[in-house]
């Protein structure tokens, strides 16, 4: 990788966190994850928090753990060690992680506000009841169904539970059909945020890459979010299609309250969308700050560039004398 993605972007292009939100709490906390396959250690003593509201980015060399953390949030991996917290709601239910550990129970709190503990969660769990949506590296859509057939799948659990688990929805009675209908207007709903309601009756394996990606985070958005959790969402998109992402995600940040957890390896866009960034390096965090501070670190970039540390602390030492 050059040293061309550390450049300075052009003034106004980074995200700069509104005031309210640089004073935000976590949305979620991970605490001294460790993640062991066998021998080997992927994911090392790891410590970090992303804010309510913040798109926080994830990166880092290939190897250095990245999507083995995601698989940790989501429940596909239980850690070895470490804790993984989500809160939403009244912050106020933060104070109970302590006593809510010690009892070896998933969750704490009430209407105002809900704490759990994701390690401690199976996959589906995770989604239905901490809120977490994901989507992965490769697109992961339905081909052969039609895009608004896509959007209907993030429903189900709804639709299963209006017709009570029974012959309900095919009988066609009262309560299953209002849920069918609420289903279809959110379905459309985000078709006509991401542009393509006029797509909605076309198999989704038709429409272009970039309206896939966008298509794929629209589904995951169906299912109400707390944290969405996007792994490398602007791969293979070509400069147009990247920067119509970022104002996508900037759009789904500010207006549905939801927090934005992403792996990315296009410094581009991580330095352009992102309000915090989280760096690893084989499995271990080795930088935590805004994009700024993130673009100027020397072991990121020693990282990044296969530079050694030291030879930052000579070239400073020469420079100084």
């Amino acid at each position: 990788m050059s040293a061309a993605v550390f450049e300075s972007e052009p003034a106004g292009a980074q995200a700069t966190p509104k005031p309210e939100r640089r004073n935000a709490p976590a949305v979620l906390r991970v605490d001294h994850l460790t993640m062991r396959f066998g021998g080997l250690v992927a994911v090392k003593d790891l410590s970090f928090a992303a804010r309510r509201g913040d798109i926080t980015a994830l990166i880092g060399p290939n190897g250095a753990g990245k999507t083995t953390v995601f698989n940790c949030i989501t429940g596909f991996y239980k850690p070895s060690e470490g804790r993984i917290a989500l809160q939403f709601g009244d912050p106020e239910v933060w104070s109970e992680i302590e006593r809510l550990t010690e009892r070896g129970t998933r969750s704490a709190g009430d209407q105002k506000g809900m704490l759990f503990l994701l390690e401690r969660m199976p996959d589906y769990l995770v989604t239905q009841k901490a809120r977490v949506a994901r989507t992965f590296q490769n697109i992961r859509l339905f081909p052969g169904m039609t895009v608004l057939e896509n959007l209907l799948v993030a429903h189900h659990n709804a639709l299963m539970r209006a017709s009570g688990f029974t012959v309900i929805g095919a009988l066609g009675l009262r309560s299953y059909r209002q849920a069918e209908r609420a289903a279809v207007e959110h379905a459309r709903d985000w078709l006509e945020q991401i542009g393509l309601l006029d797509r909605a009756d076309d198999p989704a394996g038709e429409l272009p890459y970039g309206a896939q990606r966008r298509l794929e985070i629209a589904r995951a958005m169906c299912t109400n979010p707390i944290l969405l959790c996007l792994d490398e969402p602007a791969a293979g998109l070509n400069p147009h299609e990247s920067a119509e992402l970022g104002n996508y995600l900037h759009a789904i940040r500010d207006e549905h309250a939801t927090s934005i957890l992403l792996i990315e390896h296009d410094m581009s866009v991580v330095m352009r969308i992102s309000d915090h960034i989280v760096v690893l390096d084989h499995g271990e965090r080795i930088a935590d700050g805004t994009p700024q501070e993130i673009r100027h670190d020397p072991k990121v970039i020693a990282a990044y560039l296969g530079v050694e540390e030291e030879h930052f602390s000579q070239a400073g030492s020469g420079a100084s004398a």
